[in-house]
């Protein structure tokens, strides 16, 4: 892949995505707690992110809020962030939000026997009301962006979110920008849209514009309709074999793809999970990072998203997959040693994980 160079660019990241306020009830749970802990989060937000708070790039978030308190007190969190807020777009609020809202995230992190547990509180925000034309991509990217990310669940949150993004991937490969895209799947948000068919619509008609394509266990089965042999139901049982061939299926089909990385997540309890990634480029073939077995987890949301950022870190800024990769994985590991769904992890903690580091402690 050809990325523009740091002195030619305004920002080495943007993601375009919806950002939610989380409430978590810490170690209690959403249908008994009295108190929430609050953070900000969403799947493509988390991205940009986690390359600006942990890998210190240069980032910005493209979305919508309504103008309200709420949306203030989100805007304050991305500001923490540390993501340009510029392109930022402010919607007016109808005193009850009848038109217009801004999405919350119910989200408990599970222990256990007992899995995590997210309840989406989402519709008529103000992102999910973005249509084509809304943002002007041409004056975005004009001013240099080395990589542009978004994914799945922004596609899916209403009927013109999904125009919006191929309007973005288009524009961002007009200007040679990299495009990465999270997969995501998430089955509540295609539920009364279509479903799984809806979702393998519009995926594949999107993922004819991606550079690099990112998913987990199931995405790339209820995306993209591609199957992964031996994986039981309970996704125990992760072959890494059989993801090679899927990817090798899937590029064949997009010859367009040029990075293609999947992590493997072994689900033994809400606590206790194997961990690791593979991924695939047109020029070093397959790699695999180090896999952690029964890793331990604080909160599992924000993994793969932070697994996406460390990816796309190393192939930024280091250049080989088998670092990006390994990046990925230890990334994704730390922010799962977390609460919220952003990262918390320094630049140091991951190089040291990613390298062989162990959790002796530091002094």
């Amino acid at each position: 892949m050809k990325i523009k160079a740091k002195n030619e660019t305004l920002f080495d990241i943007v993601s375009l995505g919806e950002v939610m306020l989380r409430l978590d009830p810490g170690h209690g749970r959403v249908r008994t707690t009295r108190t929430f802990d609050v953070y900000e989060g969403g799947g493509e937000y988390n991205v940009a992110r986690g390359l600006r708070r942990c890998f210190g790039l240069r980032g910005a978030i493209v979305t919508a809020l309504a103008d309200n308190e709420v949306g203030r007190l989100v805007e304050d969190c991305i500001l923490t962030g540390g993501l340009a807020t510029s392109y930022i777009q402010w919607r007016k609020y109808d005193g009850i939000g009848r038109s217009v809202r801004n999405g919350l995230n119910f989200t408990e992190r599970g222990f256990g026997v007992r899995g995590a547990v997210g309840v989406s509180d989402r519709g008529n925000t103000a992102i999910s009301q973005l249509k084509p034309g809304d943002i002007d991509w041409d004056s975005l990217f004009s001013q240099g962006v080395r990589w542009f990310h978004t994914g799945g669940i922004f596609a899916a949150l209403s009927d013109t979110t999904a125009a919006v993004v191929k309007e973005a991937v288009i524009a961002a490969k007009k200007y040679d920008t990299i495009v990465s895209y999270d997969l995501n799947y998430r089955p509540s948000l295609w539920e009364g849209i279509g479903g799984q068919a809806k979702a393998q619509e519009v995926n594949r008609e999107l993922a004819k514009y991606i550079d690099v394509m990112i998913g987990n266990e199931e995405d790339f089965t209820a995306c993209l309709g591609f199957t992964v042999q031996g994986v039981d139901q309970g996704l125990t049982n992760l072959e890494t074999d059989s993801f090679k061939k899927m990817i090798e299926t899937a590029t064949r089909d997009f010859p367009n793809f040029q990075v293609v990385a999947t992590t493997l997540r072994g689900v033994k309890s809400a606590t206790i999970n194997d961990w690791g990634a593979i991924a695939w480029s047109r020029e070093s073939g397959f790699v695999e990072s180090t896999h952690r077995q029964d890793m331990e987890i604080f909160d599992r949301v924000g993994g793969g998203d932070s697994f996406a950022s460390g990816l796309i870190y190393g192939l930024l800024e280091i250049g080989d997959l088998q670092s990006s990769v390994e990046y990925g994985a230890a990334h994704g590991a730390l922010a799962m040693t977390t609460p919220g769904d952003t990262t918390m992890a320094t630049l140091a903690e991951v190089k040291k994980l990613a390298t062989g580091g162990s959790a002796r402690v530091v002094r």
